[in-house]
């Protein structure tokens, strides 16, 4: 809380569709509800695909987002003149102490945002990718839009380096943030275990999650190992998945769908080995803290988020991105050595403590604390430049 004690009014804006599942959506909502549980009012404003949908009463739904494709993945979003409108209201209703935007160097409400408000705005960035096309084409309005921004936060040094490489600016390196307790007190379900089991979890259907990977290398690692099991949490289309899969493998995979956040606690004390064979489009990678603080051994590609995240290493094992045969030998060798399993679990569970939700909001609110300047609130910008460049370049 401020050096004032009083309490603030924090609006936040979620780029992405409410009730979709994903990352940023997460953080927002853990984030809302530890500083309204510390006593402060927050307002959530977000696309929300699904209309008379029961919402947390923070939040406001701004319209039904559409998608498109963003860093190998769909993104719902939504954007436009109307949506503009909408934010227009919501900041003049919300009387804002400051703003709190996520992924605003995207077509999105969190831009529209940035361009409909000035004050005490601060934007967090957690994308981790290549230049995009689109981020050249509208390069001058975000560059415009940043130097609105009061203050930026990276949620990774993965993030951190995006974001300097799109527009040579720094940021704060704060991370996600994870509910320590809930999962280092989940138990495991018997229910769900078969021999060694193998988790995994995520949209299965995305390329970039890597899950045809693991169960390549699954069904190699199975004939020489046959007491293994996989088990897979997530959305996805699980018969386009096994269409070429031999049928012996077949029955060693089972499939629960999407889980509740009580399920995926469980989901990581069940499983002997969290699996993650993302392929890239990571900066952070929240699974793995979570898998982390449920005390959960973890292998996982070795892209830089997650080399980064796991302390190269001694938090969790990884194998060669993309290599079936480098996940299949690091499969067998985990599979056989419990005292290594053991190891890199307890490292990880005391990594996860840094992630936890009481350490991150608080740094989070050193940031407020520091754009916040007087009784200053946020106001409507005095004009909508962005938004009409971009209209009329358009």
């Amino acid at each position: 809380m401020p050096s004032s004690g009083r309490t603030l009014r924090i609006g936040m804006v979620s780029p992405y569709g409410w009730d979709v599942p994903g990352g940023v959506q997460v953080h927002i909502k853990d984030l809302a509800q530890t500083l309204i549980a510390q006593g402060h009012s927050v307002s959530v404003l977000a696309p929300v695909s699904h209309e008379g949908q029961v919402l947390e009463e923070y939040v406001v739904s701004a319209g039904r987002p559409v998608p498109i494709p963003y860093n190998g993945a769909v993104a719902r979003i939504l954007f436009g003149p109307v949506a503009s409108s909408r934010v227009k209201q919501w900041i003049t209703n919300g009387d804002f102490d400051v703003l709190h935007i996520h992924e605003p160097a995207i077509p999105s409400l969190s831009l529209l945002t940035a361009w409909a408000a000035e004050g005490p705005i601060v934007a967090t960035f957690h994308a981790a990718a290549n230049k995009q096309k689109a981020i050249y084409a509208v390069g001058p309005i975000l560059e415009a839009m940043l130097e609105k921004v009061s203050a930026k936060i990276a949620v990774s040094e993965m993030a951190r380096a995006t974001l300097k490489d799109h527009f040579d600016t720094e940021a704060v390196v704060i991370p996600n943030g994870i509910d320590f307790k809930k999962f280092a007190e989940a138990k495991s379900r018997p229910e769900w275990k078969s021999g060694f089991t193998i988790g995994f979890l995520g949209r299965f259907d995305e390329p970039r999650k890597g899950l045809s990977i693991l169960i390549e290398a699954f069904a190699q690692a199975l004939a020489i190992q046959p007491n293994m099991s996989l088990l897979v949490a997530g959305p996805g289309d699980e018969k386009q998945v096994l269409k070429n899969v031999p049928p012996h493998v077949v029955e060693k995979i089972r499939f629960l769908g999407r889980l509740d956040e009580e399920s995926k606690s469980d989901f990581f004390t069940s499983v002997d080995l969290y699996v993650a064979p993302n392929t890239g489009g990571e900066s952070f990678g929240i699974i793995l803290a979570e898998a982390m603080a449920a005390g959960t051994a973890i292998l996982a590609s070795d892209i830089p988020a997650f080399v980064q995240l796991l302390n190269q290493g001694e938090c969790g094992a990884l194998f060669v991105s993309e290599s079936v045969s480098s996940l299949k030998d690091e499969l067998l060798r985990l599979g056989a050595d419990f005292k290594e399993r053991k190891k890199l679990a307890d490292a990880g569970r005391d990594r996860a403590k840094d992630f936890d939700w009481s350490t991150v909001a608080g740094q989070i609110m050193d940031v407020y604390e520091m754009v916040i300047v007087g009784n200053t609130k946020v106001v409507l910008a005095a004009d909508n430049r962005g938004w009409n460049r971009l209209r009329n370049n358009g």
